[in-house]
């Protein structure tokens, strides 16, 4: 996401490069280009004026600063102040008062709103530690009811469903009922989308919203259709007065208009952000950690949290004492693997790290790579798992014709393991230091495009 404007910025920084202090005419260079980046990235030109006058504001207020400082990076550092606070300034909570609490779901047809139900009862689930309920109240779509009892089942979330009734306000109040008398302490409920905004489309979730009283309500928007979700999101806020906005598919948007507009246009936050199709791809709207992505800094708190929801305690310990015996099994490394798919997509996890961003784009990061190892882990038998020492030819025969790898493919995977294992047995007892058992990864997962 955010890669055409994050190499129009970098471009634009690039204005500055021998300069020694920033002045009047390279700054209105930088802020020339810095505008036609925003405007490339499908930012209207009102806003993109606006936010390219206050940085050189800004920038001039800077003419006169220590020459230790270079004028790239003294811009940079103004750019992301303003988009931060261009995108809200800080992260907006959800509201999780009431009993239950009642969260509405609204948006146009294919903008994500079903998908992004069940990605927010996991993640309160998981997250938040509460007790979801489902509401289908698409009474017109024919897949919808599926889609949802589908999700729900996935995410281990109940739905509440009236497939005979067709009155959505009915459905919505019946199921808060149901909620409070089978504990449900948060009930998400999805409504229906049009093609487009049509006036009785509007009356509906204007009554289920009046009906319901909502703790929350919030438009679901689909970011790729770029100026027109910024559109789209002005006319909704105007009939229901929502609280907040979530942008799916972030990921397919190299522009990110939308992400950089909605808040200035509409005056409501961004709440949350999905980026795939997994269940658990959803993520609370930080616009400082974005306004980082987007001038290629990484996302490494983000990269950090991620890691911490995934680790276990009693398993590092254990895989500890492994490491340090020099005992490291394929078992363990398997775990290891379930582990960093938790985290995400491995391409999206490496753009986080600071520097890795460009990097990344030279690179073809073939998530199968994880798929092949697993593949030759689970060809052995638990004995070969537990005591790679009895690997021998004949083992290594038939787990290459279990996994449909070539016997090359199963000794480079195995000699890579082996010199991982030693090389973190040697860091072990190197004081603070170790190692992580992802260090072994095939080779031919990554190739350069």
């Amino acid at each position: 996401m955010f890669e055409s404007l994050s190499d129009r910025l970098e471009g634009a920084f690039k204005t500055l490069k021998g300069e020694s202090k920033l002045t009047e005419i390279n700054i209105a260079q930088s802020v020339k280009e810095i505008r036609r980046a925003l405007v490339a990235a499908d930012v209207n030109y009102k806003i993109a004026k606006e936010f390219t006058d206050k940085v050189k504001d800004k920038a001039l207020g800077q003419e006169n600063v220590l020459k230790a400082v270079r004028p790239g990076e003294l811009m940079v550092k103004i750019v992301m102040d303003e988009l931060v606070e261009l995108m809200g300034g800080q992260a907006a909570g959800i509201n999780l008062n009431g009993s239950p609490t009642v969260i509405l779901i609204a948006g146009l047809q294919g903008s994500g709103k079903t998908t992004f139900s069940g990605k927010l009862s996991l993640f309160l689930k998981e997250k938040r530690k509460k007790k979801p309920l489902l509401v289908a109240c698409d009474v017109y779509r024919p897949a919808a009811i599926n889609q949802i009892n589908v999700l729900g089942e996935q995410v281990g979330v109940p739905v509440y469903t009236e497939p005979e009734n067709k009155n959505p306000v009915e459905i919505a109040l019946k199921a808060i009922a149901h909620a409070q008398e089978t504990n449900r302490d948060v009930v998400i409920v999805d409504t229906a989308g049009r093609l487009s905004i049509d006036e009785a489309m509007m009356k509906e979730i204007a009554n289920i919203k009046e009906a319901i009283q909502p703790n929350e309500t919030l438009f679901v928007v689909d970011s790729m259709t770029g100026q027109d979700a910024v559109n789209t999101a002005k006319a909704f806020n105007d009939v229901i007065n929502y609280d907040g906005v979530v942008l799916t598919k972030l990921d397919g948007d190299t522009r990110g208009g939308a992400a950089l507009s909605v808040k200035y246009t509409v005056g409501k936050p961004i709440k949350f952000v999905s980026t795939g199709e997994q269940m658990d791809t959803l993520d609370v709207f930080y616009p400082d950690r974005m306004a980082q992505r987007i001038l290629g800094m990484g996302d490494i708190v983000s990269f950090v949290e991620k890691a911490q929801e995934q680790f276990d305690e009693e398993e590092a310990k254990r895989l500890e004492k492994k490491i340090k015996r020099n005992k490291l099994d394929f078992n363990d490394f398997l775990s290891q693997i379930y582990q960093i798919r938790k985290m995400g997509d491995l391409k999206s996890l490496m753009k986080m790290i600071p520097g890795m961003n460009k990097m990344t784009r030279d690179l073809d990061i073939d998530d199968k790579a994880l798929n092949r190892v697993e593949a030759i882990i689970q060809s052995m038998t638990p004995q070969e798992r537990e005591n790679p020492e009895v690997l021998n030819m004949s083992r290594k025969k038939r787990i290459a014709m279990g996994c449909g790898q070539t016997m090359d493919d199963i000794n480079r995977f195995i000699k890579q393991f082996d010199q991982m294992r030693k090389f973190m047995h040697k860091m072990s007892k190197t004081p603070g230091m170790g190692g992580m058992p992802g260090a072994g990864m095939p080779k031919k997962g990554f190739r350069r495009k």
